[in-house]
C-alpha cells in the first residue's frame, strides 16, 4: 500500500527536487506541498520543469494536514522550533536542514554560533547517510538530512578511517568545489538567498559548518582526527567535488599501493547501490566528475597514492541537490518504510553534458 507524504518548504531547490522524485515514486501519494511566499500558486511557477507534470498547488503551512511521512525542507534554523508540531502530524519525519544533523548540542552551538532551540530532539534523529548509518535508518521515525559538502567528504574518506588505513594523528585536509545551487543561488555565491547566513557559510575557506558532520562520522568510525575543510565556488550550478588528502599509517606504508586502495574501497562500497568507484587508466572521465551526475543519486569515488610521501588523495563527486539533499532523503524514506532503497532513484545521470 502506498503512503501519503507531504513536503514542508517546497518552493526551494531541495523541495523542488523532492517533488520531482516523489511524483514518480511508485509507493507514495503526495498530499501537500507548502510555501508561504507562493501559497495558492501552482508548483510549476517555482519549478518550471514540472509544468504539465502535476497540477499541485502550494498551500500555507497553517493548512498542513496529517500524513504518513513528512519531508521538511525549510531554511536552516526554522524546523527545530516546530518539530513538536510536525511530529504530531506525521509518524515519520525526514528533515533536510542542518537542525538535527549533529547529535551533540555543544557541537551545534560551536559550529552554528547559537544554542540549539530543541536539544531534546537531537538524539531522536538518525543522520541520513545510508552508506554509514543504514541499519540505524531502517525503521527509524526521525532522520536528518545531510550536508552536501560533508556527504562528498565522508564518502571520500570514510573507508580510509573506518578500516584503519589513514593516520588519524595527521588528520585530513579537504578542498571542496561546489556549484552555486548550494547557496540557493542560480549564478554564484553573491546571488540572493532568503537565508543570507546560509549563503555566506556555503562557501568558506575555513570553518565550514559541514566540517562538524565529517568529524561526527569519523568519530563513528573510532577515528579521533582533525578535519581541515575549505569550500569554494566554481562555475557550475549543480555539483560538489571533494578532494581529500590523508596519510597512510606508518606501519602500513610498506606494501601499500593503488591496488591496496582498490581493496579498501571495494570492501566499503562494493555492494553499495549508489556509489561508483571510478579510477580509469584512460578516457575522458578517469576520476569522479560531478557534471555527469546531474539529477542522479549516485556518488562517484576515486583515489590515488603517492608512495614517496604516503599521501592518499581521495576524491568524491555528487549532485549536491540529489545525493547531497533530496536523493538521500528519498533513499532514507525507502529504508524507513522497508522498501528497496533504490526505488524511484535509478536515473544514472546525463552524458554528454
Amino acid at each position: 500500500m502506498s503512503i501519503k507524504v507531504s513536503i514542508v518548504g517546497g518552493s526551494g531547490y531541495a523541495g523542488g527536487e523532492l517533488l520531482r522524485l516523489l511524483l514518480f515514486h511508485p509507493e507514495v501519494e503526495i498530499g501537500q506541498v507548502t510555501s508561504e511566499s507562493s501559497a495558492g500558486r501552482f508548483v510549476h511557477t517555482r519549478h518550471p520543469n514540472l509544468r504539465s507534470v502535476t497540477r499541485l498547488k502550494f498551500t500555507p503551512l497553517e493548512m498542513l494536514e496529517p500524513c504518513d511521512l513528512l519531508f521538511v525542507a525549510l531554511p536552516h534554523g526554522e524546523a527545530a522550533g516546530r518539530m513538536d508540531h510536525f511530529a504530531g502530524l506525521a509518524e515519520r519525519v525526514v528533515d533536510l536542514s542542518a537542525d538535527f544533523r549533529l547529535r551533540d548540542a555543544a557541537a551545534y552551538a560551536r559550529w552554528y554560533e547559537h544554542e540549539h532551540p530543541a536539544p531534546h530532539w537531537l538524539e531522536r534523529f538518525v543522520y541520513g547517510l545510508p552508506e554509514i548509518y543504514r541499519e540505524q535508518i531502517r525503521g527509524a521515525r526521525y532522520v536528518s538530512g545531510v550536508g552536501c559538502n560533508a556527504t562528498a567528504t565522508n564518502l571520500a574518506v570514510w573507508p580510509l578511517f573506518a578500516q584503519g588505513v589513514a593516520d588519524s594523528a595527521r588528520g585530513v585536509v579537504v578542498e571542496v568545489k561546489a556549484g552555486s545551487s548550494e547557496s540557493g543561488a542560480t549564478a554564484g555565491p553573491s546571488s540572493h538567498h532568503p537565508d543570507r547566513s546560509h549563503a555566506v557559510r556555503s562557501f568558506a575557506p575555513t570553518g565550514h559548518r559541514h566540517t562538524a558532520e565529517v568529524l561526527q562520522a569519523l568519530g563513528q568510525a573510532g577515528a579521533a582526527t582533525q578535519v581541515h575543510m575549505s569550500v569554494t565556488a566554481i562555475e557550475l550550478v549543480r555539483g560538489v567535488l571533494a578532494t581529500a588528502h590523508a596519510f597512510v599509517r606508518p606501519e602500513l606504508r610498506e606494501g601499500m599501493d593503488v591496488m591496496g586502495l582498490w581493496k579498501v574501497y571495494r570492501q566499503s562500497y562494493g555492494e553499495e547501490p549508489f556509489v561508483r568507484i571510478v579510477r580509469e587508466r584512460q578516457g575522458i572521465y578517469r576520476y569522479p566528475e560531478p557534471k555527469i551526475l546531474a539529477g542522479s543519486n549516485y556518488a562517484e569515488v576515486g583515489f590515488d597514492y603517492d608512495p614517496e610521501s604516503g599521501r592518499i588523495v581521495a576524491i568524491a563527486a555528487i549532485d549536491n541537490l540529489m545525493k547531497g539533499a533530496a536523493g538521500s532523503a528519498v533513499q532514507c524514506m525507502n529504508l524507513m518504510c522497508g522498501w528497496d532503497e533504490t526505488t524511484g532513484l535509478s536515473f544514472p545521470g546525463l552524458h554528454p553534458v
